[in-house]
């Protein structure tokens, strides 16, 4: 009698499947997937005949959930963005609930999103986890006459075992589509000259990237720091997103003539 009394009390609490939880590395995702090929189809679609946009800039969220939501509350209180593209680190550890987090308040935005791969996402099975939710780590969409190329540049964690920067990726991305846009936005989390980029290959990878026609700058984040530099002194500048913590943004508006930016917090 007494064995059954304490079987189901267990047997109760095994039923419940919202009380089990799996190893936090564990890439079982519930909810929305693919979340970057859905946002790039309503932001070309919505973009296709404009001749300005306006889209944000933020980074490394990782651990700033509070400031994440206030960030979200902030933009849907305004009617002039397009788009937002999150520059990497959605993650503190790779965990796969950390994405999901990230994912489940950023989609609460008016306007579409993207995120890129941070160097802090590819730690334990981020990358895979990255993967199911967002995409895949290298992609382009074009809004209006633009193309913005994201990319992957956390060299470091790969130890040289995969091509990080992907020259065949951004080489494609020059041709790719050629007839639909006019200038370029180049997007990443780790900037060239930081530590953690493969700054053996930093000027090839500067060379490669002024092939992309009329490219205008370039985001990256990483630093938690807000800054902007040319890095390689050929006029092309570099804006550094600051992390959520500091709330701020940038938000940068690109018109036939050129393009501008600022930064607002929140």
């Amino acid at each position: 009698m007494k064995r059954q009394l304490f079987s189901l009390p267990l047997l109760l609490l095994l039923a419940g499947c919202d009380m089990l939880d799996y190893h936090p590395y564990d890439v079982r995702v519930k909810g929305e997937r693919n979340i970057n090929a859905t946002n790039i189809a309503r932001i070309e679609e919505a973009c296709r005949d404009k001749d300005t946009l306006r889209f944000v800039t933020i980074g490394d969220s990782q651990r700033w959930y509070d400031e994440t939501e206030d960030f979200v509350s902030h933009l849907n209180r305004r009617r002039d963005v397009d788009f937002v593209i999150h520059d990497g680190d959605l993650s503190d550890f790779g965990v796969t609930d950390e994405f999901v987090w990230q994912r489940d308040i950023l989609n609460q935005l008016s306007v579409p999103y993207v995120a890129l791969l941070g160097n802090h996402d590819c730690l334990g099975t981020g990358e895979e986890a990255f993967r199911i939710i967002f995409g895949e780590p290298n992609f382009s969409f074009i809004a209006g006459r633009v193309k913005f190329v994201c990319l992957n540049t956390n060299a470091i964690e790969y130890d040289y075992s995969q091509p990080i920067p992907d020259f065949n990726f951004i080489t494609s991305e020059i041709k790719e589509r050629r007839e639909e846009f006019d200038r370029s936005v180049v997007c990443m989390h780790i900037r060239p000259f930081c530590y953690e980029f493969n700054n053996n290959v930093a000027h090839v990878f500067q060379r490669y990237i002024t092939e992309l026609p009329g490219l205008m700058f370039c985001s990256a984040a990483h630093e938690h720091k807000l800054f902007e530099e040319d890095l390689f002194d050929d006029g092309v500048m570099y804006y550094m997103c600051d992390c959520m913590k500091h709330r701020n943004y940038y938000l940068f508006t690109i018109t036939p003539e050129g393009y501008s930016y600022e930064v607002v917090y929140f």
